[in-house]
C-alpha cells in the first residue's frame, strides 16, 4: 500500500466552510503528516482526545517552537522570546498584575463595553446600509476592549490595529517590515507606560507600579511594554476574528438571530457554541516534542513539530452530538477554542464578555441584520494567522 500523500497546511483560508479534509483525517489519520508554509514537516492532530493530550502534556512545548533550527509553521514575525508570552509573564512575577487586568469583573468594564457597542451601532444606523460590519463594528469594538484593559487611548485604535495586520502575517520567510512593526508598537507602549494619564487599574498602570517594588528592579520598561504589546495584539486580533465569524455564522442561520433576541438568557450557551463552531484559528496550535511521545498509533519523535487542528477537535462526533449542527442551546460543550493545559488562554472571561456584549447589541439594535452580498463573494485574507474576510458587508 502506498503511503498517504503529505498534505499542505493550512488546509483552507475560508472561515465559513469546514475544510473537507477534517472528517477524513480525524477518522483515518488523526495524526497525519503535513507540510507547512516553510516546507517543514509536522504532525497534524485532528481528534479531540489526541488534541487535548498534546495541549495538556508538558512534553509538548510552545516556547521551544521559536528555538533555532526547529521545524516551523511559518517564519517568526515577532522576537522568539515573545512566543512564550505567558511563560515569560509567570517567570518575571507579573502574573498577578496581568490576571487582575484581564478580569471581566473590573469595575465598570461591562457597562463601558455596552456603551461602546451601542455607540458603534448608532454610527452604523446613521450611515445606513450597506455597511462593513468588520470595519464599522468588530474591529473598533475589539480594539476598544483592549485599549481599556491595557490603558491606552481609544483614539489610537486604528494605528494599533493596523500594526496587527503585519504582526500576524504568516510567511515562509522573514521580511523587513515585521521587525520594524514590532519595535514601532513596542516604542508606543513604552511611551504609554510612562504617560501621566495611564489609568492605575489598567495593565500598563499595574505594570508601571511594579517598578516601585525593589523585587521588580530587574524589570525594564521594554520588558513591561512587551507584555502590553503581546496581550493587546493577541487579544484584539482573536476577539475581532471570532466576532466577525460568529456574526457570519448567525447570518447564515437567520432563524438563530431571532432565537437569541427572544431568549437573551441563553446567550452564555450561544457564545460557547459559536466558539466551538468558529473556524478563525486557521493555522493550528503549535507544539514541539521535547521527548519521544506516542500519540495514538504514531510515535512522535523528540524535536518534531505537532499542530493541533482545533476545528478537527471541535467537530469530533466522539465528543459532540451532531457536531455539524449549530446548536445555540448545546449543553455539553468541551470545545478547545481557548486551548487547554498550561497555555489555556488567560483571557477567557474577557473574551466571553466581549462576545456576549457585542452579540447582544447587534441582535437588539439591528434585528434585520443580513448579508449584503452572496457568501461566496466574500474575500478571505491569505497569509494570516486567522481566517478572516477582508470585509463583511451587511444590510438591516
Amino acid at each position: 500500500m502506498s503511503p498517504e500523500p503529505v498534505l499542505d497546511f493550512p488546509l483552507s483560508h475560508r472561515g465559513d466552510v469546514l475544510p473537507e479534509e477534517c472528517a477524513r483525517l480525524r477518522d483515518k489519520q488523526p495524526v497525519a503528516r503535513v507540510r507547512t508554509l516553510t516546507g517543514d514537516r509536522a504532525w497534524l492532530v485532528s481528534s479531540h482526545a489526541l488534541a487535548r493530550q498534546v495541549l495538556e502534556d508538558e512534553r509538548f512545548s510552545l516556547k521551544d517552537t521559536a528555538g533555532p533550527g526547529v521545524p516551523r509553521q511559518y517564519a517568526l514575525t515577532i522576537p522568539p522570546e515573545v512566543v512564550n508570552n505567558m511563560g515569560n509573564i509567570n517567570s518575571a512575577g507579573l502574573r498577578d498584575a496581568v490576571m487582575k487586568s484581564l478580569s471581566p469583573r473590573t469595575e465598570g468594564l461591562a457597562g463601558r463595553m455596552r456603551a461602546r457597542a451601542d455607540s458603534l451601532a448608532d454610527a452604523l444606523l446613521a450611515e445606513g446600509p450597506p455597511a462593513d460590519l468588520r470595519a464599522g463594528f468588530a474591529d473598533p469594538f475589539s480594539a476598544a476592549l483592549h485599549c481599556d484593559v491595557v490603558g491606552v487611548p481609544f483614539s489610537d485604535w486604528r494605528r494599533l490595529m493596523s500594526g496587527l495586520d503585519v504582526a500576524f502575517m504568516t510567511s515562509a520567510h522573514t521580511f523587513e517590515g515585521a521587525g520594524l512593526n514590532w519595535y514601532k508598537d513596542l516604542g508606543y507602549m513604552v511611551e504609554r507606560l510612562n504617560a501621566p494619564d495611564v489609568p492605575p487599574e489598567s495593565l500598563l498602570g499595574r505594570l508601571g507600579a511594579l517598578r516601585e517594588d525593589r523585587e521588580s528592579a530587574h524589570l525594564t520598561d521594554e520588558m513591561l511594554a512587551t507584555v502590553a504589546v503581546s496581550l493587546f495584539g493577541a487579544g484584539a486580533v482573536s476577539t475581532s476574528s471570532f466576532l466577525v465569524l460568529a456574526v457570519l455564522a448567525l447570518l447564515q442561520h437567520p432563524e438563530l438571530t431571532g432565537y437569541l433576541r427572544e431568549h437573551p438568557e441563553r446567550m452564555d450557551r450561544a457564545v460557547e457554541e459559536l466558539l466551538r463552531w468558529n473556524l478563525s484559528i486557521g493555522d493550528g496550535l503549535p507544539r514541539l516534542a521535547l521527548a519521544d511521545v506516542h500519540l495514538g498509533d504514531v510515535l512522535v519523535r523528540k524535536g518534531e513539530l505537532v499542530l493541533v487542528l482545533v476545528e478537527g477537535a471541535n467537530f469530533d462526533p466522539e465528543v459532540f452530538t451532531d457536531p455539524g449542527r449549530l446548536d445555540l442551546d448545546r449543553a455539553h460543550n468541551p470545545h478547545l477554542s481557548f486551548g487547554a493545559g498550561r497555555h489555556f488562554c488567560p483571557a477567557t472571561g474577557l473574551g466571553r464578555l466581549h462576545a456576549r456584549t457585542a452579540l447582544a447589541a447587534l441582535v437588539e439594535r439591528l434585528p434585520g441584520l443580513r448579508l449584503a452580498v452572496p457568501a461566496e463573494q466574500l474575500v478571505w485574507r491569505t497569509g494570516f494567522i486567522k481566517r478572516l474576510p477582508e470585509r463583511l458587508p451587511v444590510l438591516w
